[in-house]
Protein backbone atom coordinates (compact mmCIF):
# COMPACT_ATOMS: atom_id res chain seq x y z
CA UNK A 1 0.00 0.00 0.00
CA UNK A 2 1.35 3.48 -0.83
CA UNK A 3 2.07 5.83 2.03
CA UNK A 4 -0.66 8.44 2.44
CA UNK A 5 1.72 11.20 3.55
CA UNK A 6 2.86 13.34 0.63
CA UNK A 7 6.10 14.38 2.36
CA UNK A 8 7.01 10.74 2.94
CA UNK A 9 6.28 9.93 -0.71
CA UNK A 10 8.88 12.47 -1.80
CA UNK A 11 11.26 11.61 1.03
CA UNK A 12 11.49 15.17 2.37
CA UNK A 13 10.82 16.66 5.83
CA UNK A 14 7.75 18.83 6.43
CA UNK A 15 10.08 21.83 6.67
CA UNK A 16 11.51 21.25 3.18
CA UNK A 17 11.85 24.28 0.92
CA UNK A 18 10.16 24.51 -2.48
CA UNK A 19 13.51 23.86 -4.14
CA UNK A 20 14.13 20.74 -2.03
CA UNK A 21 10.66 19.42 -2.89
CA UNK A 22 11.26 19.98 -6.59
CA UNK A 23 14.65 18.27 -6.49
CA UNK A 24 13.18 15.26 -4.69
CA UNK A 25 10.39 14.98 -7.25
CA UNK A 26 12.78 15.26 -10.19
CA UNK A 27 14.85 12.37 -8.85
CA UNK A 28 11.89 10.09 -8.18
CA UNK A 29 10.03 10.98 -11.39
CA UNK A 30 13.06 10.07 -13.47
CA UNK A 31 13.41 6.81 -11.59
CA UNK A 32 9.80 5.66 -11.95
CA UNK A 33 8.67 7.26 -15.24
CA UNK A 34 6.76 4.67 -17.38
CA UNK A 35 8.92 5.39 -20.43
CA UNK A 36 11.96 4.35 -18.44
CA UNK A 37 10.21 1.26 -17.04
CA UNK A 38 8.00 -0.02 -19.87
CA UNK A 39 5.49 -2.61 -18.68
CA UNK A 40 6.41 -2.20 -15.00
CA UNK A 41 3.09 -1.57 -13.22
CA UNK A 42 4.74 -1.01 -9.85
CA UNK A 43 6.94 1.77 -11.23
CA UNK A 44 3.93 3.30 -12.97
CA UNK A 45 2.02 3.43 -9.69
CA UNK A 46 5.02 4.99 -7.90
CA UNK A 47 5.19 7.62 -10.65
CA UNK A 48 1.52 8.48 -10.07
CA UNK A 49 2.03 8.69 -6.33
CA UNK A 50 5.03 11.04 -6.40
CA UNK A 51 3.35 13.19 -9.08
CA UNK A 52 0.21 13.51 -6.94
CA UNK A 53 2.34 14.48 -3.94
CA UNK A 54 4.30 17.04 -5.92
CA UNK A 55 1.15 18.55 -7.45
CA UNK A 56 -0.02 19.48 -3.93
CA UNK A 57 3.27 20.35 -2.22
CA UNK A 58 4.55 22.51 -5.10
CA UNK A 59 1.50 24.80 -4.82
CA UNK A 60 1.74 27.22 -1.89
CA UNK A 61 -2.02 27.34 -1.30
CA UNK A 62 -2.56 23.58 -1.57
CA UNK A 63 0.43 22.90 0.65
CA UNK A 64 -0.96 25.21 3.32
CA UNK A 65 -4.28 23.34 3.15
CA UNK A 66 -2.49 20.02 3.36
CA UNK A 67 -0.41 21.10 6.34
CA UNK A 68 -3.53 22.36 8.16
CA UNK A 69 -6.11 19.68 7.35
CA UNK A 70 -3.92 16.73 6.42
CA UNK A 71 -4.32 14.10 3.75
CA UNK A 72 -8.11 13.90 4.09
CA UNK A 73 -8.50 17.36 2.54
CA UNK A 74 -7.45 15.87 -0.80
CA UNK A 75 -9.20 12.51 -0.68
CA UNK A 76 -12.81 13.34 0.15
CA UNK A 77 -13.17 15.34 -3.05
CA UNK A 78 -12.97 12.20 -5.13
CA UNK A 79 -15.44 10.18 -3.11
CA UNK A 80 -13.03 7.29 -2.86
CA UNK A 81 -10.33 6.04 -0.53
CA UNK A 82 -7.41 8.15 -1.50
CA UNK A 83 -8.41 9.27 -4.99
CA UNK A 84 -6.03 8.76 -7.88
CA UNK A 85 -2.77 7.10 -7.00
CA UNK A 86 -3.83 6.40 -3.46
CA UNK A 87 -4.48 10.00 -2.43
CA UNK A 88 -4.19 13.05 -4.61
CA UNK A 89 -6.12 15.60 -6.68
CA UNK A 90 -7.15 14.96 -10.27
CA UNK A 91 -4.19 15.67 -12.56
CA UNK A 92 -2.12 14.17 -15.34
CA UNK A 93 1.24 13.07 -13.85
CA UNK A 94 2.84 13.28 -17.28
CA UNK A 95 1.88 16.96 -17.50
CA UNK A 96 3.40 17.56 -14.08
CA UNK A 97 6.57 15.84 -15.25
CA UNK A 98 6.69 17.95 -18.43
CA UNK A 99 6.27 21.17 -16.47
CA UNK A 100 9.13 20.34 -14.10
CA UNK A 101 11.51 19.14 -16.81
CA UNK A 102 10.74 21.78 -19.40
CA UNK A 103 8.94 19.56 -21.90
CA UNK A 104 5.94 20.66 -23.87
CA UNK A 105 2.95 18.47 -23.05
CA UNK A 106 3.50 15.90 -25.75
CA UNK A 107 7.15 15.20 -25.10
CA UNK A 108 10.20 17.08 -26.34
CA UNK A 109 12.76 19.35 -24.70
CA UNK A 110 14.70 17.80 -21.84
CA UNK A 111 12.20 14.91 -21.80
CA UNK A 112 13.70 13.63 -25.06
CA UNK A 113 17.21 13.62 -23.65
CA UNK A 114 16.14 11.36 -20.79
CA UNK A 115 13.87 8.93 -22.58
CA UNK A 116 14.87 9.01 -26.26
CA UNK A 117 12.17 11.38 -27.48
CA UNK A 118 8.58 10.70 -28.21
CA UNK A 119 6.74 13.62 -29.79
CA UNK A 120 7.41 13.34 -33.51
CA UNK A 121 7.97 9.84 -34.77
CA UNK A 122 10.54 11.03 -37.30
CA UNK A 123 12.79 12.93 -34.87
CA UNK A 124 16.52 12.68 -35.52
CA UNK A 125 18.72 11.09 -32.86
CA UNK A 126 22.24 12.33 -32.36
CA UNK A 127 25.09 9.84 -32.17
CA UNK A 128 26.81 8.93 -28.93
CA UNK A 129 29.94 10.74 -27.80
CA UNK A 130 33.02 8.56 -27.40
CA UNK A 131 35.99 8.67 -25.03
CA UNK A 132 39.52 7.51 -25.86
CA UNK A 133 42.25 7.42 -23.19
CA UNK A 134 45.73 8.09 -24.57
CA UNK A 135 49.06 7.83 -22.74
CA UNK A 136 51.80 10.11 -24.05
CA UNK A 137 55.48 10.63 -23.13
CA UNK A 138 56.37 13.62 -20.96
CA UNK A 139 58.19 15.26 -23.85
CA UNK A 140 55.06 15.15 -26.09
CA UNK A 141 53.14 17.03 -23.40
CA UNK A 142 55.89 19.67 -23.27
CA UNK A 143 56.59 20.21 -26.95
CA UNK A 144 53.40 18.96 -28.57
CA UNK A 145 53.12 16.09 -31.05
CA UNK A 146 50.93 14.36 -33.65
CA UNK A 147 49.63 10.88 -32.95
CA UNK A 148 47.53 8.39 -34.88
CA UNK A 149 44.85 6.44 -33.03
CA UNK A 150 42.32 3.78 -33.97
CA UNK A 151 38.81 3.88 -32.55
CA UNK A 152 35.93 1.41 -32.93
CA UNK A 153 32.68 3.25 -33.53
CA UNK A 154 29.22 2.88 -35.03
CA UNK A 155 28.98 4.21 -38.58
CA UNK A 156 26.17 4.29 -41.11
CA UNK A 157 25.67 0.99 -42.88
CA UNK A 158 26.95 1.34 -46.42
CA UNK A 159 24.43 -1.18 -47.76
CA UNK A 160 21.24 0.58 -46.59
CA UNK A 161 22.78 4.08 -46.19
CA UNK A 162 21.68 4.13 -42.58
CA UNK A 163 17.98 3.51 -43.22
CA UNK A 164 17.96 -0.03 -41.80
CA UNK A 165 15.90 -1.22 -44.77
CA UNK A 166 17.02 -3.76 -47.33
CA UNK A 167 17.80 -1.89 -50.58
CA UNK A 168 14.66 -1.53 -52.69
CA UNK A 169 12.36 -1.42 -49.64
CA UNK A 170 11.29 1.35 -47.29
CA UNK A 171 9.85 1.95 -43.87
CA UNK A 172 6.12 2.13 -43.23
CA UNK A 173 4.10 4.07 -40.70
CA UNK A 174 3.62 2.17 -37.46
CA UNK A 175 0.01 0.91 -37.35
CA UNK A 176 -0.17 1.01 -33.54
CA UNK A 177 0.78 4.65 -32.93
CA UNK A 178 -0.06 6.04 -36.39
CA UNK A 179 3.43 7.44 -36.79
CA UNK A 180 3.46 9.57 -33.61
CA UNK A 181 5.84 7.28 -31.73
CA UNK A 182 3.55 7.36 -28.67
CA UNK A 183 0.50 5.58 -27.40
CA UNK A 184 -1.93 6.87 -24.77
CA UNK A 185 -3.13 4.76 -21.88
CA UNK A 186 -6.14 5.95 -19.85
CA UNK A 187 -6.38 4.76 -16.25
CA UNK A 188 -9.06 6.38 -14.13
CA UNK A 189 -8.33 10.09 -13.91
CA UNK A 190 -4.95 9.68 -15.56
CA UNK A 191 -3.93 9.75 -19.19
CA UNK A 192 -0.40 8.42 -19.58
CA UNK A 193 1.58 8.86 -22.79
CA UNK A 194 4.17 6.17 -23.39
CA UNK A 195 6.66 5.31 -26.07
CA UNK A 196 5.06 2.99 -28.59
CA UNK A 197 6.14 -0.59 -27.76
CA UNK A 198 5.81 -1.77 -31.36
CA UNK A 199 8.07 0.77 -33.07
CA UNK A 200 10.11 1.81 -30.02
CA UNK A 201 9.03 5.45 -30.41
CA UNK A 202 10.24 5.70 -34.00
CA UNK A 203 6.80 6.03 -35.57
CA UNK A 204 7.87 3.72 -38.39
CA UNK A 205 8.47 0.03 -38.79
CA UNK A 206 10.84 -1.89 -41.05
CA UNK A 207 9.21 -4.71 -42.96
CA UNK A 208 12.42 -6.07 -44.49
CA UNK A 209 15.52 -5.27 -42.39
CA UNK A 210 18.89 -4.78 -44.08
CA UNK A 211 20.74 -8.06 -43.87
CA UNK A 212 24.09 -6.37 -43.24
CA UNK A 213 23.10 -4.24 -40.23
CA UNK A 214 19.95 -6.23 -39.31
CA UNK A 215 17.81 -3.13 -39.42
CA UNK A 216 19.96 -1.04 -37.09
CA UNK A 217 21.22 1.28 -39.81
CA UNK A 218 24.62 1.24 -38.11
CA UNK A 219 27.59 -1.11 -38.16
CA UNK A 220 30.79 -1.03 -36.11
CA UNK A 221 34.02 -0.13 -37.85
CA UNK A 222 37.49 0.90 -36.78
CA UNK A 223 38.70 4.26 -38.00
CA UNK A 224 42.19 5.76 -37.92
CA UNK A 225 42.42 9.37 -36.82
CA UNK A 226 45.34 11.77 -36.61
CA UNK A 227 45.28 14.04 -33.57
CA UNK A 228 47.43 17.05 -32.81
CA UNK A 229 48.55 17.38 -29.19
CA UNK A 230 49.29 21.01 -28.29
CA UNK A 231 52.31 21.92 -26.19
CA UNK A 232 51.56 22.31 -22.49
CA UNK A 233 48.88 19.65 -21.97
CA UNK A 234 48.78 17.68 -18.74
CA UNK A 235 47.14 14.54 -17.38
CA UNK A 236 43.38 15.00 -17.61
CA UNK A 237 43.50 17.37 -20.59
CA UNK A 238 40.74 16.58 -23.10
CA UNK A 239 40.92 17.03 -26.85
CA UNK A 240 37.53 17.27 -28.58
CA UNK A 241 37.16 16.03 -32.14
CA UNK A 242 33.79 17.28 -33.34
CA UNK A 243 31.74 14.78 -35.31
CA UNK A 244 34.16 11.89 -34.79
CA UNK A 245 31.91 10.02 -32.36
CA UNK A 246 29.25 7.51 -33.35
CA UNK A 247 26.92 8.21 -36.26
CA UNK A 248 23.43 9.53 -35.56
CA UNK A 249 20.18 7.88 -36.52
CA UNK A 250 17.44 9.19 -38.80
CA UNK A 251 19.62 12.05 -40.02
CA UNK A 252 20.88 13.02 -36.58
CA UNK A 253 24.32 14.56 -36.18
CA UNK A 254 27.29 12.40 -35.27
CA UNK A 255 28.60 12.57 -31.71
CA UNK A 256 32.01 13.88 -30.70
CA UNK A 257 35.20 12.08 -29.73
CA UNK A 258 36.94 13.13 -26.53
CA UNK A 259 40.59 12.11 -26.23
CA UNK A 260 41.64 12.14 -22.55
CA UNK A 261 45.41 12.45 -22.10
CA UNK A 262 47.56 10.70 -19.50
CA UNK A 263 51.13 12.03 -19.30
CA UNK A 264 53.85 9.57 -18.29
CA UNK A 265 56.22 10.39 -15.43
CA UNK A 266 59.66 11.84 -16.19
CA UNK A 267 62.88 10.42 -14.75
CA UNK A 268 64.17 13.80 -13.55
CA UNK A 269 61.41 16.41 -13.57
CA UNK A 270 58.28 16.79 -11.47
CA UNK A 271 55.54 19.05 -12.74
CA UNK A 272 53.42 21.56 -10.84
CA UNK A 273 51.20 23.46 -13.27
CA UNK A 274 53.56 25.14 -15.74
CA UNK A 275 56.55 24.89 -13.39
CA UNK A 276 59.09 22.08 -13.17
CA UNK A 277 61.09 20.85 -10.18
CA UNK A 278 64.35 18.93 -10.28
CA UNK A 279 66.55 17.77 -7.39
CA UNK A 280 70.29 18.05 -8.16
CA UNK A 281 72.85 16.41 -5.84
CA UNK A 282 76.22 18.14 -5.44
CA UNK A 283 79.27 17.18 -3.31
CA UNK A 284 79.51 18.90 0.06
CA UNK A 285 82.79 20.44 -1.04
CA UNK A 286 81.06 22.13 -4.00
CA UNK A 287 78.39 23.49 -1.68
CA UNK A 288 81.05 24.75 0.72
CA UNK A 289 83.44 26.29 -1.81
CA UNK A 290 80.95 27.28 -4.53
CA UNK A 291 81.17 26.38 -8.21
CA UNK A 292 79.37 26.37 -11.54
CA UNK A 293 77.51 23.09 -12.10
CA UNK A 294 75.63 21.64 -15.04
CA UNK A 295 71.92 21.04 -14.55
CA UNK A 296 69.36 19.46 -16.89
CA UNK A 297 66.60 21.45 -18.61
CA UNK A 298 63.97 20.47 -21.16
CA UNK A 299 66.12 21.84 -23.96
CA UNK A 300 69.49 20.46 -22.80
CA UNK A 301 72.15 21.16 -20.19
CA UNK A 302 72.48 24.60 -18.59
CA UNK A 303 75.00 26.12 -16.18
CA UNK A 304 74.00 27.09 -12.65
CA UNK A 305 76.19 29.11 -10.31
CA UNK A 306 76.18 27.65 -6.80
CA UNK A 307 77.56 30.21 -4.34
CA UNK A 308 79.91 29.19 -1.53
CA UNK A 309 78.11 28.08 1.61
CA UNK A 310 74.97 26.82 -0.18
CA UNK A 311 72.82 24.88 2.26
CA UNK A 312 70.85 21.64 1.65
CA UNK A 313 67.39 22.27 0.22
CA UNK A 314 68.30 25.61 -1.34
CA UNK A 315 66.14 26.21 -4.44
CA UNK A 316 67.34 28.15 -7.46
CA UNK A 317 64.82 29.36 -10.02
CA UNK A 318 65.60 29.38 -13.72
CA UNK A 319 62.98 31.56 -15.40
CA UNK A 320 61.31 30.43 -18.61
CA UNK A 321 62.69 26.89 -18.43
CA UNK A 322 59.40 25.23 -17.53
CA UNK A 323 56.27 24.12 -19.45
CA UNK A 324 54.68 26.23 -22.22
CA UNK A 325 51.36 27.67 -21.07
CA UNK A 326 48.28 26.35 -22.87
CA UNK A 327 46.73 29.78 -22.39
CA UNK A 328 49.67 31.52 -24.04
CA UNK A 329 51.97 34.02 -22.41
CA UNK A 330 55.27 32.18 -22.21
CA UNK A 331 56.57 29.31 -20.14
CA UNK A 332 56.78 28.38 -16.50
CA UNK A 333 60.00 28.21 -14.48
CA UNK A 334 62.43 25.43 -13.59
CA UNK A 335 63.19 25.10 -9.87
CA UNK A 336 66.48 23.40 -8.97
CA UNK A 337 66.57 22.01 -5.44
CA UNK A 338 70.06 21.37 -4.11
CA UNK A 339 70.80 18.12 -2.34
CA UNK A 340 74.12 17.99 -0.47
CA UNK A 341 75.87 14.65 -0.90
CA UNK A 342 77.94 13.34 2.01
CA UNK A 343 80.96 11.23 1.04
CA UNK A 344 80.83 7.49 1.72
CA UNK A 345 83.42 4.67 1.60
CA UNK A 346 86.36 6.88 2.66
CA UNK A 347 89.82 5.38 2.47
CA UNK A 348 92.28 5.90 5.31
CA UNK A 349 93.98 8.94 3.78
CA UNK A 350 90.72 10.78 3.11
CA UNK A 351 89.42 9.90 6.54
CA UNK A 352 92.50 11.42 8.19
CA UNK A 353 92.19 14.62 6.14
CA UNK A 354 88.50 14.92 6.90
CA UNK A 355 89.16 14.35 10.62
CA UNK A 356 91.86 17.00 10.64
CA UNK A 357 89.43 19.42 9.00
CA UNK A 358 86.75 18.63 11.56
CA UNK A 359 89.17 19.24 14.46
CA UNK A 360 90.01 22.75 13.22
CA UNK A 361 86.79 23.88 11.50
CA UNK A 362 84.52 24.45 14.45
CA UNK A 363 84.00 28.10 13.45
CA UNK A 364 82.85 27.04 9.97
CA UNK A 365 79.62 25.63 11.41
CA UNK A 366 77.89 28.55 13.18
CA UNK A 367 74.44 26.90 13.25
CA UNK A 368 75.79 23.84 15.04
CA UNK A 369 77.69 25.96 17.56
CA UNK A 370 74.65 28.14 18.22
CA UNK A 371 72.43 25.10 18.76
CA UNK A 372 74.91 23.53 21.18
CA UNK A 373 75.08 26.74 23.19
CA UNK A 374 71.27 26.98 23.43
CA UNK A 375 70.92 23.32 24.33
CA UNK A 376 73.55 23.20 27.11
CA UNK A 377 71.04 23.43 29.91
CA UNK A 378 69.21 20.37 28.53
CA UNK A 379 72.41 18.37 28.53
Amino acid sequence: MPTSDFYERLGVPRTASADEIKKAYRKLALKYHPDKNPGDKASEEKFKEVSAAYEVLSDTGKRAQYDQFGHEAFTRKRGGPGGPGGGGPGMDPYDIFSQVFGGGGGGGGIFDSFFGGGGGGNGAQGGNDLRYDLSIPFEDAVFGASREIEIPRAEHCDRCKGSGCEPGTSKKRCPQCGGSGQVTMAQGFFSIRQRCPQCGGQGESIEKPCRQCRGEGLIERTKKLKINIPAGVDTGSRLRLTGEGEAGRRGGAAGDLYVVLHVEEHLLFKRDGDDLYCEVPIPMTTAALGATVKVPTLTGAAELTVPAGTQPGTIFRMRGKGIPSLRGGGRGDLHIRIKIEIPVKLDAALREKLKAFADTADAAFPDSRGFQDRAKKFF
